[in-house]
């Protein structure tokens, strides 16, 4: 069986920048309030005229490039989304047309946050089993379109960005060496979009009624979260015969700043092992680990043989973990 790995990665931010100060004259808040409860100083916000396959077509050119492939070598396009330009057809048929690929495997995938190491984990197996050998995987959101600007618990969260990642085959000790992903509807309402769905189509009700924007029941998600966040990343380790110690760099979903110092204490990680771009970006959802990742690889942050463990929590819930060497 071929062994897995990122081959290279892009992104793709909007231009536009909402600080904390911007908040301010829009909601009952305050830069204070914000930063002290969650790390966040700015976040980004797209046009108008921006839709999430544009963002995503602009950033899988730059991992396209960064694995000096063509579009015409991808043999699936996977993007993880739960703000797609529309609900039919697929965000990823889109981007397949947009980067001029030709016909090939091409769908969206919704586990919110922790999107993207699903979809990376569904592109694995498709590459390990000799399904396809390179497989593009986007994480994207423009969840500024769902935000609520009377609800201070939630607007002031999350951004826009776009991110992703080309898989394709790699020589050992390299590549994806364990992934791990879960989902407990349980908690559903925790974390949603009350209408626009099935269960409550949109209507002049559901629009007067604001139940078109994120709901949040921040409090309750947090001792949930990191006690899965750390639960997974130490069980992807177990499997790969590996200690917390050994990682060059964790980097967590970016949801909150004091979740990610949580499970950086409780894994006994130091500071500089974990990464973090949530005071300048918010908290992007699928888009949240790549653009990290990204950002990592084109500092030079990442070097080759690095150890990397990624993981994150979302609505549904979704939780996951991925650990590869680079």
């Amino acid at each position: 069986m071929n062994h897995a790995g990122i081959l290279g990665t892009g992104s793709a931010l909007p231009e536009k920048v909402i600080t904390n100060f911007d908040l301010e004259k829009m909601v009952d808040t305050s830069d204070q309030w914000i930063t002290e409860r969650t790390g966040i100083k700015e976040r980004r916000q797209a046009a108008p005229t921006e839709t999430t396959s544009l963002l995503c077509i602009q950033a899988a050119r730059k991992a396209l490039e960064m694995a000096g492939l063509q579009s015409s070598d991808l043999d699936g396009i996977i993007c993880s989304t739960i703000s797609p330009d529309m609900p039919l057809p697929s965000t990823a048929a889109f981007i397949q047309r947009g980067l001029g690929a030709r016909s090939v495997l091409a769908f969206d995938l919704a586990a919110a946050c922790s999107g993207f190491l699903f979809a990376m984990t569904v592109a694995e197996q498709f590459i390990r089993t000799a399904k396809a050998r390179y497989v593009l995987v986007v994480g994207a959101e423009l969840l500024s379109r769902w935000l609520d600007y009377q609800d201070r618990a939630t607007c002031v969260l999350f951004g826009d960005g776009v991110a992703a990642a080309v898989l394709g085959p790699v020589t050992p000790p390299a590549g994806i060496l364990a992934t791990e992903m879960h989902t407990d509807g349980a908690f559903a309402e925790h974390l949603y979009i009350p209408a626009g769905g099935t269960s409550k189509p949109a209507s002049c009700e559901t629009v007067r009624a604001r139940e078109h924007y994120i709901k949040m029941r921040g409090n309750e998600l947090f001792k949930v979260a990191v006690r899965n966040l750390e639960e997974v990343s130490r069980r992807v380790l177990v499997e790969a015969q590996l200690k917390p110690n050994d990682l060059d760099l964790f980097i967590p979903h970016q949801a909150n700043q004091r979740i990610t110092e949580a499970v950086r204490e409780r894994l006994g990680l130091a500071p500089q092992k974990v990464f973090s771009n949530i005071h300048r970006v918010g908290n992007t959802s699928s888009a949240s680990i790549p653009l990290c990742l990204d950002e990592c690889v084109r500092s030079g942050r990442v070097k080759k043989g690095d150890l990397i463990l990624m993981s994150a929590f979302g609505a549904g819930v979704t939780w996951g973990s991925a650990l590869l060497r680079w």
